[in-house]
C-alpha cells in the first residue's frame, strides 16, 4: 500500500497533538484508533495498492534502477497526483532519497515539489500520517484475505505463524497462492530449505 495525505499547518499541528506517528511504532489497535481521526483532519486522503503480481514482475524483469524502488516511485507519483498538492514530503525508500525524489518527479502528470528524506515518517507528522492509513489499509487487506484462506499470521517475513503456513504449503507440494509475492525473498529461502533437506 502507498498512501499520502494532504493536511493544512493547522491540521499538522492537531496530529502531533493527536499522536500522531510513525506507523510502525504504534499497535495494531492505536493506527486503527488514529485512521479516522486522521481522515478528519485531513484535506485529502488516497490510497493504493501494488499488486504482488506487479510486484514480482519488476523485481525479475525489471531493469536495473528500475526495480522495487522505482515502482514504489511511480506509485508515490500516483498517489500525488490524486492529491493534487503543489509541495509534498515523502519517506525515500531508495538509498539515495534524491534518486528516489527524481523517479517520482519524473512520473508525475502534475507539478508537484517534492522532498524526500529518509526517515521521514518519524520526522514529518503528515508522512506518519501517511504512512498509518497505508498500514491500516494493509492489515485490512489481509484480514480479508485470512478470512478466505485461513489464519496465516501478519504476512511479515518475521512473523512464525507466516512462515509456518508457507512451510505447511510447500510440504504439501502446493504452490504459492496468488495473493503472495512470487519474489519474496522469504519464500525463495524456505523453498531452498526444502530442497536442500531432500
Amino acid at each position: 500500500m502507498v498512501a499520502g495525505v494532504s493536511v493544512t499547518a493547522a491540521g499538522t499541528r492537531k496530529f502531533r497533538e493527536m499522536g500522531v506517528r510513525d506507523s510502525k511504532k504504534l499497535s495494531p489497535s492505536r493506527r486503527e484508533a488514529l485512521y479516522p481521526e486522521i481522515l478528519r483532519v485531513a484535506k485529502k486522503v488516497h490510497w493504493v495498492g501494488i499488486s504482488p503480481d506487479e510486484i514480482d514482475e519488476v523485481v525479475v524483469n525489471g531493469k536495473k534502477l528500475r526495480k522495487l524502488n522505482y515502482l514504489e516511485a511511480v506509485y508515490f507519483a500516483r498517489v500525488i497526483d490524486a492529491l493534487g498538492a503543489p509541495k509534498v514530503t515523502v519517506d525515500a525508500s531508495d538509498v539515495i532519497p534524491g534518486r528516489f525524489r527524481d523517479d517520482i518527479v519524473a512520473n508525475l502528470g502534475k507539478h508537484c515539489e517534492v522532498t524526500a528524506f529518509h526517515k521521514a515518517d518519524r520526522n514529518f507528522p503528515v508522512v506518519s500520517a501517511a504512512s498509518i492509513i497505508a498500514k491500516v489499509e494493509r492489515d485490512r487487506a489481509v484480514a480479508r484475505l485470512r478470512e478466505e484462506h485461513g489464519d496465516f499470521g501478519s504476512g511479515y517475513p518475521s512473523d512464525p505463524m507466516t512462515r509456518a503456513f508457507f512451510i505447511d504449503r510447500m510440504g504439501r507440494g502446493e504452490p504459492l497462492p496468488g495473493y503472495v509475492r512470487k519474489s519474496w525473498k522469504t519464500w525463495l529461502n524456505l523453498e531452498q530449505t526444502l530442497i536442500d533437506s531432500f
